[in-house]
């Protein structure tokens, strides 16, 4: 039989791994090769830092790139996730799968439990697995805390050299409705093809009072391309804006030293927000934390 003794013999903020610990010790026994990847891993002690529970003004972006797979990662992502545990968090270069075992580990290991929406933009063998005839869905997810309502999953109409587009949905954060997006731009050297994506993007954003947009944009914050966003929208860090690149106003979010990663406000501002950099993907994941107001 397996006993959960996290909340009788640890302190508060050890609870939940040592649940987790314990959980994932049944998972192997009780699942076996059914569990994911063939075997729950054990929970690891996360940061003293880390969220007790859900934040419910917390959000977050984070593309976890693909292919950047190798064993363990799908935990080792869902281990960052829990550390900070959002409200809400877009994922971008995102398969169905690796996203269902992320979830399976936040909810089975760190007791996290995230509703989700897909936004899909191609099946792709390579990228996603599955059989040749059954590719693997590949773009953009949301992971909320809260239910989401009007789901819409738009394919721009210009990808470039790979299918892009954006996935929004209503859900609350810090108890109230907002509308989310999560995008995925062209790749670098495609600056005509971003400004049409941004254009298509900016036209929906402009019709909510209240919105967060998130992703990867793959444009620092001076691109020309991103003119119709910062008009719209002000970043999450203050600081940082179209006129302040060679700066150390915006934060880099990825391995290169780039700021490509923004959690875009409109409506709303933030109170404090943070960057960290992740094993398990060349973006960092950027979380940020949002007024009541």
């Amino acid at each position: 039989m397996c006993v959960n003794l996290g909340e009788a013999i640890l302190p508060r903020r050890g609870a939940r791994w040592a649940a987790g610990a314990m959980t994932a010790v049944c998972l192997v026994l009780l699942l076996g090769s059914s569990a994911p990847s063939g075997g729950a891993p054990l929970a690891r002690p996360l940061p003293l830092d880390d969220a007790e529970e859900v934040v419910p003004d917390r959000v977050g972006t984070w593309n976890i790139c693909n292919p950047c797979g190798g064993s363990g990662h799908n935990f080792g992502r869902a281990t960052e996730i829990a550390t900070y545990a959002p409200q809400v968090i877009g994922l971008q270069e995102a398969c169905v799968r690796d996203v269902e075992e992320i979830r399976t580990y936040l909810e089975e290991v760190y007791g996290l439990v995230y509703r989700v929406a897909y936004g899909s933009v191609l099946r792709n063998w390579n990228r996603c697995g599955g059989l040749p005839w059954r590719p693997g869905g590949f773009g953009q997810a949301i992971l909320s805390a809260a239910p989401m309502t009007d789901r819409e999953s738009v394919e721009y109409p210009d990808g470039g050299s790979e299918d892009r587009g954006y996935l929004a949905v209503t859900t609350r954060v810090g108890g109230r409705p907002v509308r989310v997006f999560n995008t995925h731009l062209a790749q670098r050297r495609q600056e005509e093809v971003r400004a049409g994506q941004v254009g298509v993007l900016a036209a929906e954003v402009a019709r909510h009072e209240r919105a967060i947009v998130l992703g990867d944009f793959n444009a620092v914050p001076d691109a020309p391309e991103l003119g119709p966003m910062w008009a719209l929208a002000s970043d999450t860090d203050p600081g940082c804006g179209p006129s302040t690149v060679g700066t150390d106003a915006c934060a880099a979010t990825t391995d290169w030293n780039s700021t490509f990663d923004y959690v875009f406000l409109r409506g709303i501002t933030a109170r404090t927000h943070r960057v960290r950099p992740s094993p398990y993907s060349d973006h960092h994941l950027l979380h940020t934390d949002l007024n009541q107001g």
